[in-house]
C-alpha cells in the first residue's frame, strides 16, 4: 500500500525506535518529581509528596541563584555567539584570496570538533596561577596575576569567552552561506551609485543578513536554559559555585551526589517546561518575522 515510500519509512524506523527508547520512555521517570523517591522502594513504593519538591526549589536560596546564573550565562552566550560569527563572516567575506580564506575558515571551526574534556583541561592549565597567562602574558603588561578559575565573575567571563572561541567558527558557516546567496547585481548597482565598501556592507550586506540573523536568534531562545553542562562541569570548582553553578550542574550535584532524586527531577522538569515554552515562542517569532517554517 505504501509503495516506494514504504522503503523510506522503513529506514526511519531505527531512528524512531531510538528516539522512543531514549527520549520518550524515560519520561515515565518524571513522576519522581512528585515523590520522596527512594531507589530501594522504586517508583511504585516511594512516598507521594505532591508539589513539595517544586516548593523546595523556589524556597532554596541556592536554587534561585542557580536559575539566575543559568539565565545570565545562557543569554550572554546567545548574544556573543550571534554577534561574533556575524562580524567574522563579514570580515572573512572581504578576503579575496580563496586559498587563504578557506585556510582561515578551517582553522577557526576546528575547535568545534574538540570535546570540553580536552579543552577544559587546556583552559585550566593556561589560566591557572602557574599558567602562561599569569606567568608570562599579564606580567609583560604590568598586570598582577588574576585568579580566573577561583573568582566567580572572572569564571563567567572565561565560560562565555571560551564558548565563543570554540563555536564561532562553525556558526560562521551559516552566515557565509547567506552572504554567498546575495545577488551580485546589488553590489554592482551600489558601486555605480558611488558607494564604497563600508556603505555596501551597511546598505546591502547587513539587510540581506537580517532574516537569517532573526531565525538564528529566535531559535536560540529555545536554549535559554542550556548554559552548557559539558563546559561548566569540566571547568568549575567549589570556589565558583555561587556565580558559575547552572541548572544542569546543580541537578547533577543534588541528584547524583546528594541523592535528592525527587528534588533534582523537579528542577529538571521545570527546566524542560520552560524550554518547551521558549521553543514554541521562538518558532512563532521566527515564522512571523523571518517567514521561517518547518512545514
Amino acid at each position: 500500500m505504501l509503495g516506494r515510500k514504504g522503503i523510506l519509512y522503513a529506514m526511519l524506523l531505527p531512528g524512531i525506535l531510538l528516539t522512543f527508547i531514549f527520549h520518550y520512555l524515560p519520561m515515565i521517570g518524571l513522576v519522581i518529581s512528585f515523590q520522596n523517591f527512594k531507589p530501594w522502594l522504586g517508583i511504585t513504593g516511594s512516598e507521594w509528596v505532591g508539589w513539595e519538591n517544586f516548593q523546595t526549589v523556589f524556597e532554596r536560596e541556592d536554587s534561585l541563584q542557580v536559575i539566575w546564573n543559568t539565565l545570565f550565562i545562557a543569554c550572554v552566550k546567545i548574544i556573543v555567539n550571534l554577534v561574533v560569527p556575524v562580524v567574522f563572516a563579514l570580515l572573512l567575506n572581504e578576503v579575496r584570496q580563496a586559498r587563504f580564506k578557506k585556510t582561515i575558515q578551517t582553522l577557526v571551526y576546528l575547535p568545534h570538533f574538540l570535546s570540553w574534556v580536552i579543552l577544559g583541561g587546556i583552559v585550566i592549565d593556561i589560566l591557572s596561577s602557574k599558567g602562561i597567562v599569569n606567568t608570562v602574558i599579564l606580567p609583560t603588561f604590568g598586570i598582577d596575576p588574576i585568579l580566573f578559575m577561583a573568582d566567580g565573575n572572572w569564571f563567567r567571563f572565561v565560560v562565555i569567552a571560551t564558548d565563543s572561541w570554540k563555536e564561532f567558527g562553525f556558526a560562521t558557516i551559516v552566515f557565509l552561506a547567506a552572504l554567498a546567496g546575495i545577488d551580485p547585481s546589488l553590489y554592482e548597482a551600489a558601486e555605480v551609485d558611488g558607494a564604497g565598501r563600508w556603505k555596501m556592507t551597511w546598505h546591502v550586506t547587513l539587510p540581506a543578513l537580517v532574516p537569517i540573523v532573526i531565525v538564528v536568534a529566535t531559535l536560540a531562545m529555545g536554549n535559554v536554559l542550556n548554559a552548557g553542562f559539558d563546559q561548566i562541569f569540566n571547568l568549575y570548582n567549589p570556589l565558583v559555585y555561587e556565580k558559575g553553578d547552572i541548572i544542569d550542574t546543580f541537578v547533577y550535584r543534588v541528584g547524583l551526589l546528594s541523592s535528592q532524586f525527587g528534588l533534582a527531577t523537579a528542577i529538571g522538569l521545570f527546566k524542560s517546561l520552560i524550554g518547551f515554552i521558549m521553543i514554541i515562542a521562538a518558532y512563532q517569532l521566527a515564522s512571523r518575522f523571518a517567514n521561517y517554517r518547518i512545514f
